[in-house]
């Protein structure tokens, strides 16, 4: 795992934004400007998608920046690529370490063969990004544009015999990822709302959102 601290301080960041355990962050993020997404109170699991701003086809790729950085893991010093394989963000500081890109997000449907078929009603992380897309038409994202995404801070290892488990959280309270836009992008976080997930703590927590230009 990569530890590498920021410069950025909070008190000259141009937006601040709080995100409650359950709810979305939908928002450009211009190229040059840096964000930040702060584990508050520690474990929490932030399930994010990325968009080209002026072409929503264009989207982050799990294959695509596995494949180009030779690592299933994502810290610092990894450039996240779009599916036309373009540069598209850098993850430029990290004090938690490791986060998965593989694990895919909670929906009610997987919940229920992950954890019991009686937590179906349980909101998950693509009910977030299903509200989030109707309520924000301006952005021109659908459903059909849900694909690949990071869930930062989220502990999935990968076994030795090629499988995946989701396991405890490596984060921590105060932990963060910092990543620099190399493209005009949209930002669509669902902040996991999954009380069954050991990544969480079961406990989910706030996070919040800082930028800088």
């Amino acid at each position: 795992m990569t530890i590498l601290e920021s410069q950025l301080l909070p008190e000259n960041a141009v937006e601040r934004h709080i995100i409650g355990a359950g709810d979305y962050y939908f928002a450009p993020l211009k190229k040059g400007q840096t964000l930040r997404i702060l584990d508050l109170e520690g474990n929490q699991a932030a399930d994010t998608l990325f968009f080209n701003a002026a072409d929503v086809s264009e989207r982050y790729s799990a294959t695509d920046t596995i494949r180009e950085q030779g690592n299933v893991y994502l810290t610092a010093g990894s450039v996240l690529r779009t599916n036309l394989n373009n540069p598209m963000l850098e993850i430029t500081a990290d004090t938690c370490g490791r986060h998965d890109t593989l694990g895919g997000a909670c929906a009610t449907e997987s919940n229920t063969v992950r954890y019991d078929l009686e937590k179906r009603c349980m909101h998950a992380c693509r009910d977030s990004w299903m509200l989030a897309v109707a309520e924000h038409p301006e952005f021109g994202v659908t459903k059909r544009d849900i694909t690949h995404n990071i869930n930062f801070f989220m502990n999935v290892p990968v076994t030795s015999e090629g499988g995946l488990t989701f396991a405890d959280g490596i984060s921590g309270a105060g932990k963060y990822v910092e990543m620099k836009a190399l493209m005009d992008v949209l930002v669509l976080m669902s902040n996991c709302p999954q009380l069954n997930n050991p990544c969480n703590g079961y406990n989910p927590t706030p996070v919040e959102m800082i930028i800088w230009d």
